[in-house]
């Protein structure tokens, strides 16, 4: 069955497989869905008589396959443990193919993947990898083109009901040309994320006002966000009797600093061109590319913005931030470490938390929770930069999608490909939402189940619901191999965070990089098809006086601190998102 009729329901379609030519020594297909449904998928936006039909569906679809062992692969996200520890053993349950979800680390998974692509050997038969590569995939041509295998060797394999209009982040897996090669299975942002309490507080409010001159609430520019961070640790300072901090951030020279810059921080700032999901030419990496998709630079000498003075402003401020206002050992933390920091307490803000970590922001012992479990802390959209401006995203959101090559074997692929759409089928996915708190359908989005869980989340259902949350998106098609391209980041911009050399010099170390090995891809000629044709290299000052992006450095960097009141802010949100 063709995508483009993938919104008719299965029981509108007249498809009821209780009935069809099951195996005279399969299991009995409907009593293990009936009892799938009533032990593990009680929530869902089917009734239950259409969940069990779609489960009745896949046990016939996987009938050519049964008994194969198939693995596929995730990163460490309490998402994909869910799908290993529930949905890999109940699929195996009700199909007969045995499942194995391997889960390891984020760049275990790169490395497999880039090791399968490149040698054509099968490591794994399907792989969840972030949205990132999209610019990889759609280039290299090894990886499936789901448009077109769903409808021609996936036609029969394709679920009825998969509705690819209900997922939230299908446009990011989505290439130049219209095709969708990556199928969402989890995805979160990064946010704004505050302590809601003390910013009500009167006293606090009453002294930042006297200080600043305007409100204390949700900043909606850097400059109040650097003002707040200020009165947090400087002029508050202690808050019954403990140390606070008005800003969190990690700095140790790791892979997942790179993180930290390429996962849109340039773009908060305003480095790049409008444009979503993605700007165009210029995108958050500083990529330029031409009218055919071709990447023609990073650096501002070759029409990038890579090393561009809003750039250099966002890493200025980064390192800034961390040595003024951030907690003293964050300087020497990772990713990982610095994650659970704001539950500890004594942190007033943090403007990029990764909503991920919101399923381990809730426990009620935390001291960022109230007696009754409700938390003291809300999130909001991140606060742009100066150079930011209206059409542009706003921030990065991480998007895992099942992803194909054409180097596993037709059937083992094919078997995959029924369990990666398990795994985000309607029958499931809500269970798999409450779970993990990493949504993938608009239909779970706005369930009931989300209303009543939305007060303990802190604002992200909300978020999830309001139109801006599109505004956020992941790295971009002009990002020819991120595999190759992503460790550049950290390499590069670390001995800036560590004081040893200026953001610019970082900065333009990292853009004479990126142009480099986008050159000596070219030349290799390993791409099918997108490949870099490199600008000649010209007087910077030349491209900055043009308009877009790049763009020439702002005369005032840091204008009037601006903030919102947040529940305003959640009340034209919620306004702007009702169904």
């Amino acid at each position: 069955m063709k995508a483009t009729t993938m919104r008719l329901s299965l029981l509108a379609a007249g498809v009821t497989l209780a009935s069809g030519a099951l195996h005279a020594d399969n299991h009995d297909a409907r009593a293990i869905a009936e009892r799938l449904v009533d032990e593990h998928f009680q929530n869902s936006t089917l009734t239950r008589e259409e969940q069990i039909e779609e489960l009745l569906w896949f046990a016939e679809a996987a009938e050519p396959f049964r008994d194969m062992e198939i693995n596929t692969v995730a990163e460490g996200l309490t998402t994909h443990i869910y799908e290993r520890d529930v949905l890999a053993e109940a699929f195996s349950e009700l199909t007969g193919i045995d499942i194995t979800h391997n889960i390891i680390g984020e760049g275990d998974v790169v490395n497999n993947m880039q090791t399968q692509m490149q040698s054509g050997r099968n490591i794994y038969d399907g792989y969840v990898n972030d949205s990132d590569a999209i610019g990889t995939h759609i280039r290299y041509g090894t990886t499936i083109n789901l448009s077109e295998a769903m409808a021609n060797e996936w036609a029969d394999y394709t679920l009825p009901t998969l509705d690819l209009d209900d997922f939230i982040g299908l446009q990011y897996g989505t290439g130049p040309d219209g095709s969708v090669y990556q199928l969402p299975t989890q995805q979160f942002a990064n946010l704004y994320w505050f302590r809601y309490d003390w910013f009500q507080r009167e006293d606090f409010q009453q002294q930042f006002r006297d200080i600043y001159g305007y409100d204390l609430g949700v900043p909606t520019n850097w400059t109040a966000y650097e003002d707040i961070a200020e009165f947090f640790s400087e002029h508050v300072g202690e808050i019954d009797g403990e140390t606070v901090y008005g800003h969190m951030d990690y700095g140790r020279r790791d892979p997942s600093l790179g993180w930290r810059f390429h996962d849109s921080w340039l773009s908060m700032a305003g480095m790049g061109s409008p444009g979503v999901p993605f700007g165009n030419p210029v995108d958050d990496w500083g990529i330029r590319v031409n009218e055919a998709s071709e990447p023609v630079g990073a650096s501002v000498s070759r029409g990038g913005a890579t090393n561009a003075p809003a750039s250099v402003f966002a890493v200025t401020k980064m390192v800034e931030w961390l040595d003024k206002y951030a907690p003293p050992e964050a300087r020497g933390m990772t990713f990982g470490e610095a994650g659970p920091v704001p539950a500890q307490g004594n942190v007033a803000q943090q403007i990029f938390w990764y909503t991920a970590f919101t399923a381990d922001m809730t426990d009620p012992s935390l001291p960022v929770t109230d007696d009754e479990g409700n938390p003291k802390w809300r999130m909001a959209p991140s606060p742009t930069g100066p150079y930011w401006e209206e059409g542009m995203k706003v921030g990065y959101q991480d998007v895992g999608a099942w992803t194909f090559f054409d180097s596993t074997p037709e059937d083992r692929r094919t078997a995959a490909w029924l369990f990666a759409q398990f795994t985000v089928s309607k029958t499931v996915s809500l269970e798999k939402l409450m779970a993990g708190l990493t949504p993938i359908r608009e239909s779970d989005v706005f369930s009931e189940q989300m209303t009543e869980m939305a007060p303990k989340l802190g604002g992200l259902v909300e978020f999830y619901r309001s139109p801006n949350e599109s505004n956020w998106t992941p790295s971009s098609t002009n990002v020819p191999d991120y595999p190759r391209m992503a460790p550049l980041w950290w390499q590069n911009l670390a001995p800036a965070v560590s004081g040893d050399i200026s953001p610019q010099e970082a900065l333009d170390n990292l853009a004479g990089d990126l142009d480099s090995i986008m050159a000596r891809l070219a030349r290799a000629g390993v791409f099918a098809v997108y490949a870099p044709n490199l600008n000649e290299e010209r007087d910077p000052q030349e491209w900055l006086d043009e308009p877009g992006a790049p763009k020439a450095k702002l005369a005032d960097e840091r204008p009037q601190g601006e903030t919102v009141p947040y529940d305003e802010m959640m009340e034209a949100w919620m306004a702007a998102g009702t169904r």
